[in-house]
């Protein structure tokens, strides 16, 4: 952020050193202006809100049979967002038969 505040700051600077005529001057105000532009979108950008976590604590028992699934913690796809997850004394999961998945921390799909 730094570097982008110098360069944005000094880069009508150097135009403006050699007596500009009035295209230079128009192109060194076009320039500081687009620099201060991406400077303020790019400060908006880094303060966006976060996306809300997923926590799961004390549980419960959970049981899959017959190809089904059973999570005491949490699933969920692996694009569904940046936010945190956590898993805290998950119960019990089990699965019982064929093609049936148990999962008690955290798993992605």
């Amino acid at each position: 952020m730094v570097a982008a505040v110098m360069l944005t700051v000094s880069t009508p600077f150097f135009w403006l050193l050699d007596s500009p005529d009035t295209g230079q001057l128009v192109a060194a105000s076009v320039q500081g202006a687009t620099g201060i532009a991406a400077l303020v979108w790019a400060l908006m950008q880094s303060s966006a809100t976060p996306q809300p976590g997923v926590v799961v604590v004390d549980s419960g028992k959970a049981k899959a049979s017959s190809g089904g699934r059973a999570s005491t913690g949490v699933r969920r796809p692996q694009d569904a967002g940046s936010g945190a997850i956590r898993a805290e004394r998950t119960g019990d999961a089990t699965a019982d038969g064929p093609d049936s998945t148990a999962s008690t921390g955290i798993e992605f799909s």
